[in-house]
């Protein structure tokens, strides 16, 4: 059984490929919350200028060189992290690399060294970290990428190794469950992340590689990686394009086939821009040292990935949004409504008023000429006319009690009309002298 995790400023944090990218992110990020952090990398020189500046900032902070596809380097870090903390109680395998190739392009060699750093690094970090996390307790990240549930030309040797970590990990974590482990396992798939992953991967084009867009900023994704230390989580998608991606891939996969062979052919390369002069970072330690890349990124905060890690207050922030609107808009209908017909019964007022003041004169000679015969009428209609006026009034007073009948702020238009209509009977008495 899983048990709860400790506060941040509690933990001590293993950090695979730590000296670039999402890995320098984090730690840096992880020291700054007052967790105590294992940085491993394969660059020496990287990890001690990392580590004095997290020091120099009142963090703590350790290093191990290692390659993380040598089961032995990986071992030492663990060592590492036992001797110098007592244990450690979150281990994130990030260190990752890449190659811009197509597959029958790509020789065998890169291929395999490949996966011998994307898969097996995280083979090799998740058994030695289970070692201690099944005895204590903790949680193991693995980053994927969105490439583990989507296609991706160019990028086709990486993807795979994605879409290979992704099967090892909820593979594993099933496992774990099966055990009633104490050890929590959790994936984490970037989408395009503004890291020099373009600098540190082999290219086989002659154009210079970049992250395909939409980019975010490698801070979205260590906000992920150290929710996921304190909070349970199964697996976490980090950005919203990338999920739609992932979507678009699930609903409608021709589509997708489509959309992305054209795509990613064009966004993975920049036209016209010659290959960066940088070594074969595949099988030794490139320059290192750098958060960011050289192509800059789309968005530095991310909704979707905020509301997924937080889904109880932003369900409760969208449901007020949503009611707010709702009422504004009820609201605004209804007196946008009332307001027209006020505004038309006015307009038909005027306009009654209008037409009796013009043909005031003619209607009283009518009536003049025909007194006698308009007295017999009303006369022989009185008793009717009083009558219906007595039912409409007490349907009138009905209506107004159970609120069919609209309210103003003072009186009905039922008794404006019946004001207006009375006047307006007065003076054509008083004009024809009845």
């Amino acid at each position: 059984m899983a048990r709860k995790s400790k506060p941040l400023n509690q933990q001590v944090i293993v950090i695979t490929g730590a000296t670039s990218g999402i890995g320098l992110t984090t730690a840096c990020m992880a020291a700054r919350r007052g967790a105590k952090v294992v940085m491993a990398a394969r660059n020496e020189e990287a990890l001690e200028t990392v580590c004095s500046a997290i020091k120099a900032a009142g963090g703590q902070c350790t290093t191990v060189v290692a390659d993380v596809g040598v089961r032995e380097d990986v071992a030492k870090i663990a060592e590492v992290a036992n001797t110098t903390y007592g244990g450690f109680d979150t281990w994130v395998n990030n260190a990752g690399i890449g190659a811009y190739a197509k597959l029958e392009e790509m020789s065998d060699e890169d291929h395999q060294k490949l996966f011998q750093t994307n898969y097996w690094g995280v083979v090799y970090g998740s058994t030695e970290a289970l070692k201690t996390l099944k005895k204590r307790g903790g949680t193991l990240i693995n980053i994927g990428s969105i490439s583990s549930e989507m296609p991706s030309p160019i990028l086709s040797a990486y993807t795979a190794s994605k879409f290979a970590v992704k099967g090892f990990t909820d593979s594993l974590r099933l496992e774990m469950i099966h055990e009633g482990s104490p050890a929590r396992i959790t994936l984490i798939q970037p989408s395009g992340i503004d890291t020099p992953f373009g600098e540190h991967a082999v290219n086989y084009m002659e154009e210079k590689s970049q992250v395909p867009p939409p980019v975010y900023a490698p801070e979205v994704v260590a906000k992920a990686i150290l929710h996921a230390a304190v909070h349970p989580t199964r697996d976490l998608v980090v950005g919203g394009w990338g999920r739609f991606m992932i979507a678009l891939t699930r609903t409608v996969p021709l589509l997708a086939d489509q959309v992305f062979s054209f795509a990613f052919f064009r966004t993975a390369r920049q036209a016209g821009v010659p290959k960066r002069d940088t070594p074969k970072n595949l099988h030794s330690a490139g320059e290192d040292g750098k958060r960011y890349g050289d192509q800059g990124h789309t968005f530095s905060n991310s909704l979707y990935t905020t509301a997924k890690m937080y889904p109880v207050t932003s369900l409760a922030l969208m449901t007020l949004g949503a009611l707010g609107i709702a009422a504004l808009c009820r609201g605004t209908a209804r007196e946008t409504y009332w307001d027209t017909a006020r505004r038309t019964m006015n307009e038909y007022g005027r306009d009654a008023g209008r037409y009796l003041s013009s043909h005031g004169h003619d209607a009283g000679r009518y009536l003049g000429s025909h007194a006698s015969e308009a007295g017999r009428y009303a006369s022989t209609h009185a008793r009717d006319a009083g009558r219906y006026l007595s039912d409409t009034a007490a349907d009138h007073g009905l209506g107004r009690q159970r609120g069919w009948l609209p309210r103003w702020d003072n009186r009905s238009w039922w008794e404006r009309g019946y004001d207006n209509a009375r006047d307006a009977a007065q003076r054509l008495r008083n004009r024809v002298g009845l």
